[in-house]
């Protein structure tokens, strides 16, 4: 991997038992920041107490689909920390419908409306509902800020988050054999509106699919985002962190 450039994972959950090996890999593969995201009430207080412990990771505070039925009763609160720099992750799963329909709709639409009073970047899991998903944000205000994260529709997908001002995020799926829509996506997409995410522990990229995952890897989705781009990797190194530290508001070095 190109050595001397500067990788952002802007989308990762790390765990507890493995943080300090986790970052300490990230460290050496040039990682210098990370956003570790939540899900619920509990993930987003842990998120937030990684990025407490560790100068280079930062927190968001969501409540994820599968958990919308819970509410979001809480969450306002968290939106003040120093190192909460956005909602989410918050949106439509409708594959596995561990919330139902109505219950994903209302907490979603009270993540946009929390975004859009704070100022804050949302940041979106949308699976098997796209049409769901844009109709929620006409409807309530796409935030200023707005990210797709684990990008998975197509190059038509793709213009529609792209014309409502939205930056695409691009996981390990890119690497994926199956996955020629979401290089499609990649190919037609400016490189200013494209970040890189691991989503770790999940979706590890070829040649460690099926084994977990890493925020150390998110090099190697880059490496597939310049193949696509027909550009070098540091030139995606260099945008994407560019575009990340922007997204999120994050220092311009590890604080």
């Amino acid at each position: 991997m190109t050595v001397g450039v500067e990788w952002i994972d802007n989308h990762c959950h790390l765990d507890d038992e493995s943080v300090v090996e986790t970052l300490a890999a990230a460290d050496a593969a040039g990682v210098s920041t990370l956003v570790t995201v939540g899900c619920d009430l509990a993930s987003s207080l842990e998120s937030i107490a990684f990025a407490e412990r560790y100068d280079n990771v930062w927190a968001t505070a969501g409540v994820h689909p599968h958990e919308a039925k819970h509410g979001c009763d809480g969450l306002e609160a968290l939106l003040d920390h120093p190192k909460v720099m956005a909602v989410g992750e918050a949106g439509f799963d409708f594959h596995y419908n561990h919330s139902g329909a109505d219950e994903q709709k209302s907490a979603f639409a009270t993540q946009v409306g929390l975004a859009n009073k704070h100022d804050l970047p949302l940041v979106i899991h949308t699976r098997e509902a796209w049409d769901e998903t844009f109709a929620l944000l006409d409807a309530e205000g796409v935030p200023r800020r707005t990210v797709f994260h684990c990008f998975t529709g197509g190059a038509a997908e793709a213009a529609e988050c792209v014309a409502r001002g939205a930056m695409i995020s691009i996981s390990g799926i890119v690497t994926f054999k199956s996955a020629v829509d979401v290089r499609e996506a990649v190919e037609v997409t400016p490189l200013e509106r494209l970040l890189i995410e691991t989503d770790s522990p999940f979706l590890a990229p070829v040649p460690h699919r099926g084994k977990q995952n890493q925020p150390a890897f998110v090099s190697l989705v880059g490496a597939k985002v310049a193949e696509l781009k027909d550009v070098e990797i540091a030139d995606v190194a260099a945008a994407t962190t560019k575009s990340a530290r922007e997204f999120y508001g994050l220092p311009a070095t590890a604080s």
